[in-house]
């Protein structure tokens, strides 16, 4: 099943919360709600291709299609460069130097 799952634990501080959330394997999407002062240090530490700080509709999950690239660090992805993102298409373009001298 594709869906996401919710799980609670608590934890004696915000770092021990990340230091849990970045020991996933996967990192497709993550979500954080919090105080403003918060939000810069989670999405700088976070180690998830979409993230998201106090959204109310949708929570944590997904992308917004043609307004965010979409893509996943570690085992959710495999080249860490997102769908639609500006890196995204040059992995598939090749370079080539020519030269002719007459």
């Amino acid at each position: 099943m594709f869906l996401p799952i919710l799980m609670l634990h608590r934890v004696a501080s915000n770092d021990e919360a990340m230091r849990l959330a970045n020991a996933s394997p996967l990192g497709l999407t993550a979500g954080f709600y919090g105080a403003g002062d918060e939000i810069g240090w989670f999405q700088q530490h976070i180690e998830a291709g979409v993230t998201y700080a106090n959204r109310p509709q949708g929570a944590t999950t997904g992308a917004w299609p043609g307004y965010q690239p979409f893509g996943g660090w570690k085992g959710s992805g495999t080249t860490g460069k997102a769908i639609a993102s500006f890196y995204y298409l040059p992995q598939y373009l090749r370079e080539q130097s020519q030269t002719v001298v007459e």
